[in-house]
């Protein structure tokens, strides 16, 4: 019996026991495409990580595909927008056009559509305000949210990932996908989605920050370990094919749960507030960068070594390209 302890140090037989790796093919690369043009522009909650627009995004594209990476998920920053996310479902809009660029490129990339209306809203806010109240209107969004999945999948998006929170979300574009004969079009749940300030980053990335109030009513209270059971019933029921975690650092616990319940593909997304908490400790020379990106990294080994989860949807490929190279 090897005692694994005594060979810690050396890594050719630290790897042949490493009981589970990461894979390329677990990872999914997010990239924001802006709608001006000739913009390279660094983000700077997030730094290393930029801001593409859509005639310099194909560089990045092929650099991730060279790299090995097969999936890539868009978020658009539109030059206009307005009450009701408008460019969202535009059949011209700003990640339709992504999608085609991406595909046209490459056609075995897997595109991940993120499915939202907050990056499009003048508002800020995931769905249509209430004028009265100044709430989402649940019923009033989904339509919405339908016809993006629908002009997402049009452009060759191959997985619909709604991350909106509304109530019956996942049904209804489940519903609208099969009427429109994409019944083989999965959907990837953000059904489990706490309200986390480690979301700030992206939304600078995003330009999505909510002009007023916050988005506590349609995200879940991090308190609640049980609403995430009942939210995967619910969306499982509703025709979810993969379920998301989100943040997935602060709700390891979760993710376990979750693969303790199912046996769906789990994703767990590493959200930008934790790619930036990384990312500054490192500037500052708290902690080893490399450390935190591949080897002894504690959040994406932990994942899925321990927690068992399928796909990392991660905000460190950006400056993890010789990273990447060491991953099978």
């Amino acid at each position: 019996m090897i005692d694994t302890e005594d060979y810690v140090v050396v890594s050719p037989m630290r790897d042949i026991v490493r009981e589970t790796h990461v894979h390329k093919e677990d990872l999914i690369y997010p990239i924001f495409v802006v709608e001006r043009d000739n913009v390279k522009e660094e983000i700077v909650s997030m730094p290393g990580v930029y801001q593409l627009s859509l005639n310099l995004v194909e560089e990045e594209i092929k650099e991730a595909y060279e790299l090995g990476i097969r999936a890539i998920m868009f978020f658009g920053v539109p030059n206009e927008k307005d009450h009701v996310g408008t460019g969202a479902y535009d059949h011209n809009g700003i990640v339709q056009e992504a999608t085609r660029k991406a595909k046209s490129l490459y056609s075995d990339l897997l595109v991940v559509a993120d499915t939202c209306l907050c990056e499009y809203t003048d508002h800020g806010h995931c769905g249509v305000i209430n004028e009265q109240t100044k709430d989402v209107d649940n019923d009033k969004s989904l339509p919405l949210l339908v016809k993006t999945a629908i002009s997402q999948v049009e452009a060759g998006a191959d997985i619909i990932a709604p991350s909106n929170m509304m109530d019956g979300f996942v049904a209804a574009i489940r519903e609208g996908l099969d009427a429109a004969g994409y019944q083989n079009v999965p959907i990837m749940s953000y059904g489990i989605k706490y309200a986390s300030s480690f979301f700030g980053p992206f939304r600078d990335a995003a330009e999505s920050t909510p002009q007023f109030g916050d988005r506590k009513t349609y995200q879940m209270d991090p308190a609640n370990r049980r609403e995430a059971m009942r939210e995967l019933e619910s969306d499982l029921a509703e025709g979810a094919d993969m379920m998301i975690v989100k943040p997935a650092l602060s709700f390891l616990d979760i993710i376990r749960d979750v693969r303790n319940t199912t046996n769906i593909p789990v994703v767990a997304y590493n959200v930008s507030g934790e790619y930036s908490m990384t990312k500054a400790a490192a500037l500052n020379g708290w902690i080893d960068e490399k450390g935190c990106r591949y080897g002894t990294n504690d959040f994406y080994e932990t994942c899925r070594c321990r927690y068992d989860c399928h796909l990392l949807l991660k905000r460190y490929l950006s400056l993890s390209r010789r990273t990447i190279r060491r991953i099978n």
